[in-house]
């Protein structure tokens, strides 16, 4: 049988997975201005909005856990 996760290995997770809700914010951000028809700059903007967005909202949602 496979034993609980070490505190390492819980806490390399969550940074997995807050890395994940970071990247998908973003692409959300980018996917929509792609599908307005934006201009790859624009697309570029958008990401990297998105990206600042979602790291702003993990670290309010860290916050507030």
């Amino acid at each position: 049988m496979v034993g609980p996760a070490s505190e390492a290995e819980q806490r390399s997770s969550m940074n997995r997975l807050k890395a994940a809700v970071v990247a998908l914010v973003g692409a959300s951000a980018g996917l929509v201005t792609l599908s307005g028809g934006g201009s790859p700059a624009q697309i570029a903007a958008a990401v990297v909005a998105g990206l600042a967005v979602g790291a702003v909202l993990l670290a309010y949602l860290v916050r507030i856990a």
